[in-house]
């Protein structure tokens, strides 16, 4: 009688001994044409960024890119599922209009912050001022009555809205240095003012909103032409609106010459209570290291002016793109594979520092971790992270990765333990081996780093192609080192402006139930 083996072991024995047989160099070229000829980049891009959007914390569409991530996986043949970590503020963003209706009518732009509260239906009208140049906290505590029903702007108006590279390109030396100096002159009467009230730019705002203001208006500028940074709200009931840099130039000046400007806002937003928050992990398992992992480390969420495309959802599709390529080239790797995509790191790391406390088995058993987390850029730099015997892991590894990749990236060993910034830092503070990718600027900082202009458009695909290439080898390589990574610390230097030697950084934990007023 002749059995019928199941078409699945067929497979899967196929695979197991077509992988034995290749070299290291034949897996990489499968890796590499797999990530360039068949790319789901753009398209991981768009549902992420187009349709889902930002991804704050606690609000609605941060779940539903959970949910969206669990389901890509699964597609994929990759277990996956939300690890719930604790709870947020529930939040969801509505509608922002803004108009100036005197002294001429002209629609602004500009949007609510983050966890701002709503407005009614038919929004608010009211006159712009600004804050007074005042001599001490008691000459503005007699002038705070004045705020009652007023919008009030709390941000200095730029004295130019063009970038420096901008001035440096065209103007005259002499006119570019008398810009910085008037500026830095502005700069420094316009701190004087706000310490001069008693207060500082984090709680300004609650006393303006105790003393009656209908508004608070505001303008982060990025310091790049069209680009304001969107952070949060810290008031209870008002409304908390930025501008753009023009539109608020111009109320500005207007309220400075009493013309007397009116605004319309309509500011729509809702409360959800609070909300449970996750990590997404998905998870390849190992063949013969199965409690040993390669971490493939990007947080999900981010901040809500753009959608979040370079920061961190490159990050994000890198990881997943690394992921489903590995599946398919490498479905069984020597060590188990995990995918963190990680939530709340832009409110101090919440969803990795979570991570490291409830799942211990992981940090002990850490291979390597990589993290990519500063934008749309190919990876230029990767740091030991202080851990003395990197090199020895890390340039083997790298050796395997091709020239046009490999010859971009800067390495610094040991170099230091990174102390935040990215969630690889929850890892290195228990001192198990992880590394940021770090990529090349493309202007992050002033264009896309929690800004209103951080979307898909800026995404640069050839480079996260690069990176998609580079992390699937490194994660390749790490997976089949037979050796097991070191832990050895390197002997860390004395700062020199202190006097003291530096220390590791110390573990902490995560904020498990965020956004509730601590005031």
């Amino acid at each position: 009688m002749i059995r019928r083996l199941p078409l699945l072991f067929i497979f899967f024995l196929f695979n197991v001994t077509f992988l034995i047989g290749q070299s290291t160099e034949e897996v990489v070229d499968q890796l590499k044409k797999e990530a360039t000829e068949n790319s789901q980049l753009e398209q991981l891009a768009h549902e992420l960024m187009d349709v889902i959007g930002p991804r704050l914390v606690g609000t609605p569409q941060m779940t539903k890119a959970n949910d969206w991530a669990v389901a890509t996986f699964k597609k994929w043949g990759i277990k996956a599922r939300n690890e719930e970590w604790g709870t947020w503020r529930g939040w969801e963003r509505g509608i922002t209009h803004i108009d100036m209706v005197s002294p001429r009518v002209v629609s602004l732009r500009g949007t609510q912050l983050a966890w701002s509260p709503s407005t009614s239906d038919s929004g608010i009208t009211a006159e712009v001022i600004n804050l007074p140049v005042v001599e001490d906290s008691l000459e503005f505590a007699n002038w705070l009555p004045n705020v009652k029903g007023k919008f009030v702007t709390v941000s200095m108006n730029q004295s130019t809205g063009r970038p420096d590279y901008n001035w440096e390109e065209f103007a005259t030396r002499e006119s570019f240095e008398k810009m910085k100096a008037n500026r830095e002159a502005q700069t420094r009467a316009w701190y004087q003012q706000i310490r001069n009230t008693g207060y500082n730019s984090r709680t300004l705002n609650r006393v303006l909103e105790e003393a009656g203001a209908a508004a608070i208006i505001q303008s982060r500028w990025s310091e790049g032409f069209g680009a304001n940074k969107i952070f949060s709200a810290n008031t209870k009931t008002i409304p908390v609106i930025d501008l753009s840099l023009e539109d608020y130039g111009m109320i500005y000046r207007l309220a400075e010459n009493d013309d007397k400007p009116v605004l319309k806002v309509v500011s729509k937003s809702q409360e959800l209570g609070r909300v449970p928050t996750f990590n997404t992990i998905a998870t390849i398992p190992g063949t013969k290291f199965p409690d040993e992992y390669v971490v493939l480390s990007a947080h999900f969420d981010s901040w809500d002016g753009g959608t979040g495309a370079t920061d961190n959802g490159t990050g994000t599709i890198t990881m997943m793109e690394t992921a489903r390529i590995l599946k398919k080239i490498y479905p069984n790797p020597k060590r188990t594979i995990i995918i963190g995509l990680w939530g709340s790191e832009e409110q101090g790391l919440n969803g990795s520092r979570a991570f490291v406390e409830d799942r211990p088995e992981v940090v002990k058993g850490l291979q390597a971790l990589f993290n990519q987390d500063n934008g749309t850029g190919r990876v230029v730099q990767i740091s030991g992270q202080g851990f003395l015997h990197a090199y020895d892991y890390l340039g083997r590894w790298l050796q395997a990765v091709p020239e046009d990749i490999r010859g971009h990236i800067e390495t610094t060993y040991p170099g230091s333990p990174g102390r935040g910034g990215s969630d690889y830092a929850s890892f290195v503070a228990m001192g198990v081996p992880a590394f940021s990718l770090s990529s090349l600027s493309w202007s992050y900082s002033d264009y896309t780093w929690h800004t209103n202009l951080d979307t898909y458009d800026k995404i640069v695909f050839d480079d996260v192609r690069n990176n998609a290439i580079l992390t699937a080898i490194l994660t390749y390589m790490a997976c089949e080192d037979l050796e097991k990574t070191s832990r050895e610390k390197a002997t860390l230097p004395t700062n020199q402006k202190t006097g003291i030697k530096q220390e590791w950084p110390i573990p902490r934990s995560p904020d498990r139930a965020g956004g509730q007023d601590k005031n």
